[in-house]
């Protein structure tokens, strides 16, 4: 079955583009012309992926992202934004609001089509971890579900969240750099973008730890990286 893409997007001509290459590459595709409208159909349909285009009139896709991420439905659909805006500011907003990926426009469609395939194979139970249920003192991952217990406490993560954090499961009690959890998570290194990184360790904080300002688990390492202790260490 192949996979359903909406992309919401204001500008005719890009939607029109995006909807004839991405259905060569063998999606489905739905569209919308604003973010209100795209806001409702993503919480009425059943999408794999949405592409979401930035400034749009009657709701901007910073909001329509917070919204979706609020949905029980639409929480875990992976979101590729798209701006024309190419400042790290505008990156730190988009992965605040919950996106898992940021492009600049004009981009090649190649590009999208490569962010576009990473993400659905983190949501894909089909992926080459999907059996594996990763397991180590107060943390159990579940590659299925995007699902961590955290001293048996159910814990739902973005992809990205999870992804991270299935990286770091891999080197326990090690530090990870940021140019590791690059590659690892998104495919790619650049130094302007590990500000992205340190956002969505800090939502995966939020969910993870007792106190986000106070981290018990998940240990910044200056100059490094990140680093997962799964328990707690006692004095």
């Amino acid at each position: 079955m192949n996979n359903r893409v909406l992309i919401i997007d204001d500008d005719s001509e890009i939607m029109d583009w995006l909807s004839i290459d991405l259905q060569m590459s063998g999606f489905c595709t739905d569209s919308a012309e604003d973010g209100l409208n795209g806001l409702q159909k993503a919480q009425n349909g059943n999408y794999d992926l949405i592409i979401l285009d930035v400034m749009m009139p009657k709701m901007d896709g910073f909001e329509v992202c917070k919204n979706l991420r609020k949905s029980v439905k639409t929480k875990e659909i992976p979101i590729i934004m798209l701006t024309a805006k190419g400042t790290i500011e505008d990156k730190i907003t988009g992965f605040s609001s919950g996106a898992d990926d940021y492009l600049i426009k004009p981009f090649d469609i190649q590009e999208l089509l490569v962010r576009m395939r990473a993400l659905l194979r983190r949501t894909n139970p089909s992926r080459s971890h999907n059996e594996e249920i990763l397991e180590s003192a107060d943390f159990k991952l579940y590659p299925d579900s995007l699902e961590v217990h955290v001293k048996d406490k159910l814990v739902k993560l973005t992809p990205t969240e999870f992804e991270i954090l299935y990286c770091l499961m891999q080197h326990i009690n090690q530090a990870v750099n940021l140019t590791t959890l690059l590659n690892e998570v998104w495919g790619y290194d650049a130094d302007e973008d590990v500000r992205m990184v340190r956002v969505h360790v800090g939502g995966l904080r939020n969910k993870i730890e007792p106190d986000s300002k106070k981290p018990q688990y998940l240990h910044t390492v200056t100059n490094v990286g990140y680093k997962l202790i799964p328990w707690v260490e006692t004095l």
